[in-house]
């Protein structure tokens, strides 16, 4: 499923997502969030699917969503197809397993990055400038290397174009100090819960990001996708040491994919991104199968 074209209101499409504002039969005013199987890397959507990827990540997510709870509340009310008004059999068919029916929330633009590990962007920006939104680690760190402390490095939420990392105090700036102090203790506590879990079924959640919202009270509470692997970075614990590519279960496989065709001058990362092979749609959701097996 690349599309949605359901008789709701409102339809906005995410690089992933679509969502559709909807009021429920008992008048609470929610939002459908349906996880399509689009592919988006380096912020540009490629040019097709991979068949399955949004109902593993709808499952990933509400499991996620359930265990964090204690921690931070969110706002997923139910993932169930035939809890949608407005639509036809039919289409509550097609939507089975891929659904969010959520709490309407004002987003919060910043994303809550939360780094175990030196890795990815992070690792680049380091190699760069010697920090990571502004905070200063010790020289000489290999690819790979684990934190003793988990680090909160926020980055900028846009709607297009890049994001980009910026330091605590900047985003104090944008949102204010106390929400961002507040977001981010719940981003740390959530990642390090998750992670300790994570351990016991052999996985590293070595980076991940947390997205927030106020809801109509404005209560703070988590939103978006949780621990997905689109948005984290998962290892193999048995497999990993640093300095090394690492065996993953997530977007990895597809970034390498399209960086090793922009390193031949085959796409430039801009739109429209390209076509994903067959073989390549199929391993990056056998990792994604294999994440959801040992997590759930």
């Amino acid at each position: 499923m690349l599309n949605t074209d359901l008789p709701l209101s409102n339809r906005r499409q995410g690089k992933v997502r679509d969502i559709y504002d909807i009021v429920l039969p008992d008048g609470t005013v929610a939002v459908l969030i349906v996880a399509t199987d689009r592919v988006s890397v380096f912020d540009v959507n490629l040019g097709s699917a991979v068949p399955g990827k949004g109902i593993i990540l709808t499952r990933i997510s509400e499991f996620w969503f359930d265990f964090l709870e204690d921690i931070s509340p969110n706002h997923m009310l139910s993932t169930n197809a035939y809890d949608i008004p407005g639509i036809s059999e039919t289409e509550r068919d097609m939507l089975c397993g891929r659904v969010m029916i959520c709490r309407k929330a004002r987003v919060i633009p910043i994303e809550c990055v939360v780094r175990g590990y030196l890795t990815g962007g992070g690792y680049k920006e380091y190699l760069s400038k010697g920090s990571v939104s502004g905070v200063s680690i010790p020289d000489n760190l290999v690819n790979g290397h684990k934190f003793s402390d988990p680090m909160f490095t926020p980055s900028t939420k846009v709607d297009e174009g890049h994001d980009e990392n910026i330091s605590f105090d900047q985003a104090s700036a944008k949102v204010g100090r106390s929400l961002m102090e507040r977001m981010r203790d719940l981003s740390v506590r959530s990642y390090e819960k998750a992670r300790d879990y994570a351990q016991t079924r052999g996985i590293i959640i070595a980076d991940t990001k947390f997205e927030f919202g106020l809801d109509e009270r404005e209560n703070l509470i988590l939103i978006d996708e949780v621990l997905t692997p689109d948005s984290s970075r998962f290892w193999d614990a048995e497999a990993w040491s640093t300095n090394k590519k690492q065996d993953n279960f997530d977007k990895q496989f597809l970034r390498d994919y399209a960086e090793n065709l922009f390193n031949a001058g085959l796409w430039d990362k801009t739109s429209p991104g390209p076509e994903i092979p067959g073989d390549i749609a199929a391993e990056t959701l056998k990792r994604y199968e294999d994440l959801e097996k040992r997590i759930i």
